[in-house]
């Protein structure tokens, strides 16, 4: 079991931030392991015919028998939003005493992989050497097999945060952990991370927490390391929907009335939604879908509230009975 403890300031600096270059890293299990996660799998099967000639071995050495990563590949955002460039950035400049840490720590008891080997000597040269070649192939990798579909996961992971800020809000932290993943408990100031392969406690002594959704973990994932700070690493709400198709066109009488966008909004908004998720479940931009909720808003069949820079929209009472109980026929 892994712990954070949290005091007042702790809780007062808890914030949410995305990371392009964690969601690429943690990807990698998933490639290695199909096994690890089906809703993974009509992924999986596009990236492996786009690979070409990356040096597949060296890019999932890096992954650990026991699954874990090495920190220093997955730094901590910066910012709320930090480009993938900006943070592969701060990886090169990891120093070779860190970089030897971090592989050691993450894939011990056992040895490095081959391909890592040299970053296991006391040469600071050979060390920087392997670092610079992964960050190389994990490049080459967020090419192909994550850029493309990165509007996408992005607009998923806000709408996750969305929802967090929500819960932390209505709730405090009892209820904000307590909904993120059965392994996760908060007690006495205390977070506990259950069903860790490490032990350790980390006092965060007014460093904060770092909140992190993710599209390709399936637990929680603190760092490995007990001298990092606190971040938490987890899974995002709403991955089934993330590869499925974009909902079709429906051709009933509701769609003769109000144009099918607009059945098809009508339909999602059974539950409140900001509009970066509602563009997200139907691969548009948020200014694509604004003009047809305003339209319905001003309908009556919507309606919305603020939440914080987002605004919610949901279906009134008159847009359910327009809709039917189990929306459109």
């Amino acid at each position: 079991m892994i712990s954070f403890g949290l005091g007042v300031e702790d809780l007062a600096d808890t914030r949410f931030a995305v990371s392009p270059l964690s969601e690429t890293v943690f990807s990698l299990r998933v490639l290695r392991e199909p096994g690890l996660s089906a809703l993974h799998l009509p992924w999986r099967r596009s990236v492996l015919g786009r690979l070409g000639t990356l040096d597949t071995r060296l890019l999932l050495s890096v992954v650990a028998q026991r699954r874990t990563l090495p920190d220093f590949l997955t730094p901590r955002p910066a910012s709320f939003d930090p480009s993938f460039d900006e943070e592969l950035a701060a990886v090169r400049d990891t120093p070779p005493g860190l970089v030897r840490r971090d592989l050691l720590a993450a894939h011990a008891p056992d040895p490095l992989p081959e391909a890592l080997r040299d970053a296991a000597t006391a040469d600071d040269a050979k060390v920087l050497a392997v670092r610079d070649a992964v960050c190389e192939v994990i490049r080459s990798y967020w090419e192909v097999a994550v850029k493309p579909m990165w509007p996408q996961m992005r607009l998923l992971l806000e709408a996750d945060m969305t929802y967090r800020a929500r819960q932390l809000a209505m709730g405090g932290a009892r209820r904000l952990f307590a909904g993120m993943h059965p392994n996760l408990r908060w007690h006495g100031g205390v977070l506990h991370i259950d069903q860790m392969i490490s032990s350790h406690h980390v006092e965060a002594r007014g460093r904060g927490l770092l909140l992190v959704p993710s599209v390709f973990v399936h637990k929680p994932a603190p760092p490995v390391s007990p001298e990092e700070p606190p971040l938490l690493v987890y899974p995002s709400r709403g991955v089934a929907t993330l590869w499925t198709p974009a909902p079709a066109a429906d051709d009933s009488a509701l769609v003769s009335l109000l144009g099918a966008p607009r059945a098809r909004l009508l339909r999602v908004l059974d539950e409140p939604l900001p509009t970066v998720e509602i563009a997200r479940r139907f691969r548009v931009t948020p200014s694509a879908v604004s003009q047809h909720l305003r339209a319905l808003h001003a309908a009556g069949l919507l309606t919305r509230a603020r939440d914080g820079r987002l605004v919610l929209y949901r279906r009134s009472p008159l847009g359910d009975r327009l809709a039917g109980p189990s929306g459109p026929a």
